[in-house]
């Protein structure tokens, strides 16, 4: 996400890091770029116009400290604007009720009832409580199925009544969580190709007679700006706690997302990432700010790290390795484990600096990932300890079984030993980081 736009600003700020000082002529041509590259990624005009007079008059009035390098004053003052343009502090969930009720709204077609399933799942993981979700999209047959599978995919529990009306349904359904212990409820509701009175008159009855804690808009971010003209439409007749950009990971050039708080003053609260029922994140500007502008973002990976991987497990791995001890056994379970935390090419792109190595663009094939996870476990358990055993009729053996070649058997072997020997280079002192 914001590829386009984080390799325009990063150019335009690379530039002015070869100054020995900030003036008005060399900022202006800085912010010629900038709003180029603002305008060119569908950011609103004014809020271009904003920005480029705020960075420009905070870059002009700053004093710079001889310890700091105009370049680095300068990354560091847009940053912290591009921060406030996004939203400027978390806008976390209101997580109080008993239960606590999400009301999704939205345009037919935004992925409102793919993400309410993704919210659910999202809200189940991080904070170990039990989600109900509601089908109120009366209108179209296909969504209360769809809501279904959703359920069923992630175990999570669907309230349904089929065709009926989704005032009722909403109190039915809290009803039931009251009775049966569930923290969450979200509720699916209809949504048209358009704003109309009828839409809007339902939504708000759910409303009133529900009194939800949460009312999110769910947003294809494609839609450019566009979005804001939605946004504000929903935000006249229903009080909008947050907005829910989809689609942020495919081809769109972002814009929206930098316009929508300044503009409409709902907050940013999550966005898709991938098409995945666990793709979905928590939305924080300053880490969105650093993302965009290279710096990468440590805190989101050691997060995914945090809830994927099996503690006790990392430390005996580590310990293994620090003995020498790896083996093709310790080497699956360390895949495995990394699969949970989502595709491994946006794993590198929250590593600070992930340009300058060319990580940002790292393609990585989910079949080659699987081939070697088959041939690991076409091996016997003795082959996983001990490697150097398998020679010729036992890699045949291990190739059909897994269903790829010879050679790619021996490709993993010969890249399983390099692997080791680093390793024992490290464990040793012998080889020093390269940061």
């Amino acid at each position: 996400m914001f590829e386009s736009l984080g390799d325009r600003l990063q150019n335009a700020i690379h530039k002015i890091k070869g100054y020995g000082k900030i003036t008005e002529d060399n900022i202006s041509d800085m912010m010629r770029e900038i709003r180029l590259a603002l305008l060119e990624a569908d950011v609103n005009y004014k809020v271009v116009k904003e920005f480029t007079n705020s960075v420009k008059e905070k870059a002009l009035g700053e004093e710079v400290v001889s310890s700091i390098n105009p370049g680095e004053l300068f990354v560091k003052i847009v940053k912290d604007e591009l921060t406030q343009l996004l939203g400027g502090e978390q806008q976390g969930i209101y997580l109080k009720g008993n239960p606590t009720i999400l009301m999704l709204v939205g345009l037919q077609g935004s992925g409102k009832t793919t993400t309410i399933g993704k919210l659910a799942n999202f809200l189940r993981k991080k904070h170990s409580k039990k989600p109900l979700l509601v089908a109120c999209d009366v209108y179209r047959p296909a969504a209360i199925d769809q809501l279904r599978q959703i359920g069923k995919q992630l175990n999570i529990e669907v309230y349904d009544e089929g065709i009926g009306n989704p005032v009722e349904i909403s109190k039915n359904a809290i009803s039931y969580a009251k009775d049966n212990n569930f923290d969450y409820v979200l509720i699916d509701t209809a949504g048209r190709l358009h704003i109309d009175e009828e839409l809007m008159d339902e939504l708000e009855n759910i409303r009133i007679d529900v009194k939800p804690n949460e009312i999110l808009l769910v947003i294809d971010s494609m839609m450019g700006q566009d979005a804001i003209n939605v946004i504000t439409g929903f935000n006249e007749r229903l009080p909008l706690t947050g907005v829910v950009l989809t689609k942020l990971d495919g081809d769109t050039r972002g814009g929206v997302a930098l316009s929508v708080r300044h503009l409409t003053n709902v907050p940013i609260k999550f966005i898709g990432v991938s098409e995945k029922l666990d793709g979905i994140d928590s939305f924080d500007p300053e880490r969105m700010a650093g993302r965009i502008l290279g710096m990468g973002d440590i805190v989101s990976l050691v997060e995914k790290a945090t809830e994927a991987i099996d503690e006790k497990e990392a430390e005996k791995t580590a310990k293994r390795m620090q003995q020498g001890k790896f083996d093709l056994e310790d080497f699956l379970s360390t895949m495995k484990q990394m699969k949970k935390m989502g595709p491994l090419e946006n794993l590198l792109k929250l590593i600070p600096g992930a340009k300058k190595m060319g990580l940002n663009n790292v393609k990585i094939d989910p079949k080659q990932l699987a081939h070697i996870e088959a041939i690991v476990l076409s091996m016997t358990p003795t082959e996983r300890r001990h490697p150097e055993i398998i020679k010729a009729s036992r890699k045949s053996r291990i190739a059909n079984g897994s269903g790829t070649s010879v050679q790619e058997v021996n490709k993993l072997l010969q890249q399983f030993d390099q692997m080791k020997k680093m390793m024992k280079q490290f464990s040793n002192g012998n080889m020093k980081l390269p940061f």
